[in-house]
């Protein structure tokens, strides 16, 4: 399915003849763009048809495989491995041959090429509005079934990783496994096979225990203990589609103290205030402001009341997932309005080093009369 570029079609009416990524595909707006994944820089035009100047090693598989109305090669411009300044030239010239006279660009757009194109000639302007990101936002149906299938293999990793817990025995309080303690190290890696066995992949992912899982990024290290809040955060990314999925879930393998025991009630329940907020129309802050209410309302600190806090809520309620695992919209504060098609995670979590952390994560997608939840796996703490 074509995205909808029309916002950037407006965008380029109003202000300059062609919009210009000089990226790699982990450029997530250059993919978007392009619909072509290579691991080396290459330019896309769009000027309401899109344009990709790739070496000659990318150029029979961008001609299969990406969007573009044309695919033009360095050699068409009598370049291969030519100096800087001919590589410049070569760029001049492809934006000749397609009429164009002023650029806008990313507001990450390399800084020697800009100045390269301005050097002969060419009007370059930064574009601060992320249009492409915002477009990037509303998911096709497409995009959302690739979301969706990443979420799938997301919750068979989280199955692994609970399925260690389940089956780890306890000794002097760490948890052991095959007679070895049982590390972050060691249930992260098991995750990570879990996921490769389904052709997705991720850079990291949080396995964190007590006092580390107080720190919501912290990756977790060394043994895990019993009795302690276990915090699981994966968020994998299909190597097919290259679209992200995410979901955390708590555990305590034995009984938590009684405090971690009402901090997970209370964020289940600030989980399904927000989940309750979404609809279209609404905004991101609605929703974070929902999750807020319930841990406020028991007298924890969050940001929003207190913005200094290290202890209590300390972020925002969730963010928008796709080629990115962090996007757009926010359920923050500003967080602007929710549109059908929007995929945001809804994350709320509360973190103390004396008690540990909670967090609980679902996926879910803005639709025409409220939300879909895209997570289907169970919520449980205590094992």
């Amino acid at each position: 399915m074509e995205p909808d570029l029309s916002d950037l079609d407006s965008f380029l009416d109003t202000d300059t003849d062609g919009y210009l990524i000089d990226a790699d595909s982990s450029d997530s707006d250059q993919r978007y763009l392009s619909r072509f994944d290579a691991h080396d820089p290459f330019f896309t035009l769009y000027t309401g048809e899109t344009h990709l100047l790739v070496s000659g090693l990318e150029y029979g598989r961008a001609n299969k495989e990406s969007r573009a109305d044309s695919v033009s090669r360095y050699a068409d411009y009598d370049y291969q491995y030519g100096s800087t300044e001919e590589r410049y030239r070569m760029l001049a010239d492809f934006l000749a041959d397609h009429d164009v006279s002023s650029l806008s660009v990313p507001s990450r757009f390399p800084l020697a090429s800009a100045d390269g194109l301005r050097e002969r000639d060419l009007s370059v302007e930064a574009e601060t509005d992320g249009v492409l990101t915002e477009i990037r936002a509303v998911k096709t149906d497409e995009e959302i079934e690739h979301i969706r299938t990443a979420q799938r293999a997301n919750e068979r990793a989280m199955e692994r990783a609970e399925t260690l817990l389940r089956e780890a025995t306890v000794e002097d309080g760490l948890l052991r496994y095959d007679g070895e303690p049982l590390t972050s190290e060691r249930v992260r890696r098991e995750i990570e096979i879990e996921l490769l066995r389904r052709d997705h992949a991720l850079d990291e992912t949080i396995v964190s225990c007590g006092a580390d899982a107080a720190d919501p990024h912290d990756r977790g290290s060394g043994p895990l203990e019993a009795g302690e809040t276990i915090v699981i955060d994966i968020f994998p990314r299909s190597k097919e589609s290259n679209y992200h999925a995410d979901m955390t879930r708590t555990f305590s393998v034995g009984e938590p103290s009684e405090t971690a025991s009402e901090w997970y009630d209370l964020t289940a329940e600030a989980k399904k205030a927000a989940l309750d907020a979404i609809e279209p129309g609404t905004t991101g802050e609605h929703v974070h402001n929902a999750a807020c209410e319930v841990y406020e309302g028991a007298g924890l600190p969050t940001l929003r009341e207190n913005p200094s806090t290290e202890t209590g809520f300390i972020h925002s309620t969730g963010h928008g997932i796709g080629l990115d695992v962090h996007e757009l919209p926010r359920l923050s504060p500003g967080g602007a309005e929710l549109e059908p098609g929007h995929v945001v995670t809804v994350e709320p979590g509360l973190y103390d080093p004396d008690v540990g952390g909670i967090r609980i994560e679902d996926l879910v997608v803005v639709t025409e009369n409220g939300y879909e939840n895209l997570t289907e796996y169970p919520e449980g703490f205590v094992i």
